[in-house]
C-alpha cells in the first residue's frame, strides 16, 4: 500500500522534540551496525530503552557502550542470530523482555541479508531459503512472539524495514526483492489484521540508498561519500515510534524523497 504523499512528506520532514521518545521501550534488530545502529542511538537519544537484537555480540556491546557513554537511559543486549534461531530463543528473548520491561512501545526490523545478485536461472537454493529466512519467515516470527509485549503497551509501533526492489522487482535481485514483497505483504496484513480493535499500529520504511556495508555489496563501484549517512535518514523512524505517527498505519514510506 503506497501512502499519501504528505504523510511521507511529514515524516521525512520531522523534527523531534527533546524526549519524544521517553518512557518507550524500543527494540531494533541489526542493531549493531548500519541503518540499525542509527535508529537505535536517535531513538535512545530521544529517551528511549533500546533492546538491542543482532547477531554480533561485539556489534552490539559497542553500541550499548555508546549510549551508555552518552549517559542515556540503560540498553539491553539480546543477541539473536536469525539465521538459525530456533523458536524457544524467540520464546526466551520475549519472555526476557516481558519480565523486565512489562510491555514493547516499538519493535524496529531492520536486519536483512542481501544473498548474491545472480538470474533466477542460477539462483542458488540454499540462498534462496537464507535469504528469505532471514529477511521475511524470521521477521515473522520475532512479531510473532513479541505480540503480546506490544499489545500490553498504550501507543504500540512496528516499523518493517523494506527496500524499493520490495515494490517494483528489478532483474537480479532475486531472492533479495522476493524477500522485500514478503515484508510490504507482512506490514500490510499485519496492519489490516490488527486495525479497528489494537492499539498496534503497523508500517513500512524504505530507507533508500544509504552508506551501509549491505549497499557496497550491492555497489561495489558506487562512490560512498554520494550517499547519505544511515543517520541522516532516521527521522521518518523516529516519528513512526513516538506519538507524531499515531494514528498511521498500514503505509509504507520513503526515508528520501523519491526520485522524479
Amino acid at each position: 500500500m503506497q501512502s499519501p504523499p504528505d504523510v511521507g512528506a511529514q515524516a521525512r520532514a520531522y523534527v523531534p522534540t527533546a524526549g519524544s521518545l521517553a518512557g518507550r521501550v524500543v527494540a531494533v534488530t541489526g542493531a549493531g551496525d548500519g541503518i540499525g545502529r542509527a535508529v537505535a542511538l536517535a531513538a535512545a537519544a530521544q529517551g528511549a530503552e533500546l533492546v538491542l537484537i543482532g547477531r554480533t555480540v561485539r556489534r552490539l556491546e559497542a553500541v550499548h557502550a555508546e549510549i551508555a557513554a552518552l549517559g542515556l537511559a540503560e540498553a539491553s543486549i539480546a543477541p539473536l542470530d536469525l539465521e538459525r534461531a530456533l523458536a524457544p530463543e524467540y520464546e526466551t528473548l520475549a519472555a526476557a523482555l516481558l519480565a523486565r520491561y512489562g510491555r514493547l512501545d516499538g519493535l524496529v526490523h531492520n536486519a536483512a541479508v542481501l544473498g548474491p545478485l545472480a538470474p533466477l536461472e542460477h539462483y542458488p537454493m540454499a540462498d534462496w531459503h537464507r535469504v528469505l529466512h532471514v529477511n521475511a519467515t524470521a521477521a515473522f516470527a520475532l512479531t510473532q512472539v513479541l505480540l503480546p509485549a506490544l499489545r500490553a503497551a498504550a501507543d504500540a509501533s512496528v516499523i518493517f524495514t523494506t527496500s524499493s526492489v520490495g515494490r517494483h522487482a528489478r532483474p537480479f535481485w532475486g531472492a533479495y526483492a522476493v524477500s522485500k514483497f514478503a515484508v510490504e505483504a507482512l506490514s500490510q496484513l499485519l496492519a489490516a489484521e490488527l486495525g479497528g480493535h489494537s492499539q498496534i499500529r503497523v508500517n513500512a520504511l524504505n530507507p533508500g540508498a544509504t552508506r551501509t556495508r549491505m549497499r557496497r555489496q550491492a555497489y561495489p563501484a558506487e562512490a560512498p561519500e554520494s550517499l547519505p549517512e544511515p543517520a541522516a535518514i532516521v527521522s521518518p523512524y523516529l516519528w513512526l515510534l513516538g506519538p507524531a505517527g499515531r494514528g498511521v498505519s498500514g503505509q509504507s514510506l520513503d526515508c528520501q524523497a523519491p526520485v522524479g
